[in-house]
């Protein structure tokens, strides 16, 4: 029974990554409550390779950063909540490139600063909007005022340096 569980998720974790604590949870499933046997599986993973935290924290980080658009908070709140030491983490959170996350943000910013252009409240609602995605408020703060500095110079009229006077 355990030979056959442990070759399924053998072959789950060669199609993708999984965390210490997501294999545990599928063995203990698996085995109807076993912790014991799951903790064995778990162990026999790791030891081949199958399973290492520190690879799912780095790859995760990079999908939620590039892709998803999230933030170095969020990231470190989910990755938390699957029980992954602080350090693996940390580490993890280091592989992301500052300048393309800095750039997601903007973008990410720039494409809700148009849709709430015209509400009154569009700055707290930028600033909601990037903290819940992870983001701190000191990156939130200056992308948010580049965009709106950016788009209220576009809308001034400019005399493109032709003065009457």
């Amino acid at each position: 029974m355990k030979e056959k569980i442990l070759n399924r998720l053998r072959r789950q974790c060669s199609r993708r990554e999984y965390c210490s604590s997501d294999i545990l949870k599928k063995a203990a499933e698996a085995l109807e409550g076993d912790r014991e046997g799951a903790k064995e599986i778990l162990d026999v993973l790791v030891s081949e390779k199958y399973v290492d935290d520190f690879r799912y924290a780095s790859a995760y980080a990079r999908e939620k950063a590039m892709i998803s658009g999230w933030g170095e908070a969020k990231i470190r709140y989910v990755l938390s909540g699957k029980g992954i030491e602080h350090e693996l983490i940390a580490r993890a959170l280091e592989e992301i490139d500052d300048d393309k996350a800095e750039a997601r943000l903007e973008r990410l910013l720039d494409n809700r600063y148009r849709a709430l252009k015209d509400d009154p409240q569009v700055r707290m609602k930028l600033l909601r909007f990037a903290l819940g995605r992870g983001y701190k408020y000191d990156e939130v703060a200056s992308a948010m005022e580049s965009i709106i500095r950016k788009d209220e110079w576009i809308q001034t009229p400019h005399d493109g340096g032709n003065s009457d006077a």
